[in-house]
C-alpha cells in the first residue's frame, strides 16, 4: 500500500473520468488523483462527488510523485447538474466554479429542439449561470431555415439571452465568440454533432480533438468526448468541454417554481391572481394573458407546460 505525504495542498480539477482525476497544482504540474474514502460535498447526493472546476486539497503519494490522494474540496462558487445518465433519480454534477455556459445548437444535422434548449436554460437559471446560445452550421441552411433561425434568435434575445449565429466551416462569427471567452471559465455543452469539438479544435488546434460526422441512420451526432475536461486558453480563461448530451433531464426542479426560471415569466409572477399559480388552468393568470397578447412567446409557454407535466408525472 502506498504511503502519502502529510502536507495538504490545493489544486484544480481539470479532468474527471469517474474514478480518477487530473488535477493541476500551483506549481504548474498535472497529477493523477483519486479520492480518499467517500466524500459528501455540501450535502449534495450525486453520482460524482468531485467535478471538473473544483478546487481540492490533496496529498502526494510518497512512493509515486505523479499521483495524489484528494482529501477535501473547497466551497464551490457555483455548480451545474443534470439528471444522471445512469439513474434518473440521482444527479450528476457537470462542472463547478463556472462564469458562463455556451449551449451549441443546430437547426439541422442534427436538429436541436427548442425543448432541449429551454431545459438547458432552466438549468443555467436555476444555478445562476449566464447562458449564451450558439447556433452553428449556418452555412447549411436554406432560406426558409434561415428565416426560422432568425425567428428563434429574436425570441431568445427578446428575453435577454445572447444568441450567436456561426459557421465553423466558413469561420463566421468565431472571433466574436472567442472574445466572449476571454478571462472567463466557460462550460460548453450541447448534442453530439453540433460542432463543439470542431470549435475547440479551432480555438485550441494543438489538441486535435476527434470529430465525428452525424450518424446517417439517426440524424444524431456521434459521441466524441467521453469525459468532462477543462483546457486553458492562451488568451486568458478556461474552457470546459463536456460529453455530448442526447437528453437533458432536470433534477430537483419543483413544479411550483418552474416559471421562476423563465425570465419573461418571472417578471410577471407578482401579477397573477393567486400566489401559488402554476399558469395552467388558474383564473387571473398573468402568464396566460401575456401569451395571448404575444408578450410571452407561445413556443416558450408550450415548452413550459410540457416540462411542467414531466415534473408531475410519476415516471419522472
Amino acid at each position: 500500500m502506498l504511503s502519502i505525504s502529510c502536507i495538504p495542498m490545493e489544486a484544480v480539477v481539470y479532468k474527471s473520468t469517474g474514478s480518477w482525476y487530473s488535477i493541476f497544482t500551483g506549481e504548474g504540474v498535472f497529477l493523477r488523483a483519486r479520492i480518499r474514502g467517500k466524500l459528501r460535498i455540501d450535502d449534495i447526493a450525486s453520482t460524482n462527488p468531485i467535478a471538473v472546476g473544483d478546487i481540492v486539497q490533496y496529498e502526494v503519494e510518497v512512493n509515486d510523485p505523479e499521483a495524489a490522494i484528494i482529501t477535501g474540496i473547497n466551497k464551490r462558487h457555483n455548480y451545474i447538474t443534470r439528471t444522471s445518465p445512469h439513474n434518473r433519480h440521482q444527479q450528476h454534477i457537470v462542472a463547478s466554479n463556472i462564469d458562463q455556459t455556451l449551449l451549441f445548437a443546430t437547426i439541422k444535422n442534427p436538429k436541436t429542439s427548442l425543448g432541449f434548449i429551454d431545459r438547458f436554460l432552466i438549468t443555467a437559471e436555476a444555478y445562476h449561470i449566464p447562458a449564451i446560445i450558439v447556433f452553428n452550421k449556418t452555412d447549411l441552411l436554406s432560406s426558409k431555415d434561415k428565416e426560422k433561425l432568425d425567428e428563434i434568435t429574436q425570441m431568445y434575445e427578446k428575453i435577454g439571452y445572447t444568441v450567436l449565429q456561426i459557421s465553423i466551416t466558413h469561420q463566421v462569427g468565431l472571433e466574436q465568440l472567442k472574445n466572449m471567452l476571454t478571462n472567463k471559465t466557460t462550460l460548453i455543452s450541447g448534442h453530439s454533432g453540433v460542432g463543439k469539438s470542431s470549435f475547440i479544435n479551432w480555438i485550441l488546434p494543438e489538441l486535435a480533438l476527434k470529430v465525428q460526422d452525424v450518424s446517417g441512420w439517426s440524424g444524431k451526432g456521434m459521441h466524441t468526448t467521453t469525459f468532462a475536461e477543462m483546457y486553458d486558453l492562451s488568451f486568458g480563461g478556461r474552457l470546459i468541454d463536456t460529453p455530448g448530451i442526447r437528453e437533458l433531464g432536470l433534477f430537483d426542479i419543483d413544479r411550483q417554481v418552474l416559471s421562476h426560471y423563465f425570465p419573461e415569466m418571472r417578471a410577471l409572477l407578482q401579477s397573477c391572481q393567486y400566489n401559488n399559480c402554476i399558469h395552467e388552468n388558474e383564473p387571473g393568470c398573468a402568464i396566460k394573458n401575456a401569451v395571448q397578447q404575444g408578450h410571452v412567446h407561445i413556443d416558450r409557454y408550450v415548452n413550459y407546460m410540457t416540462i411542467l407535466e414531466s415534473i408531475s408525472s410519476p415516471k419522472y
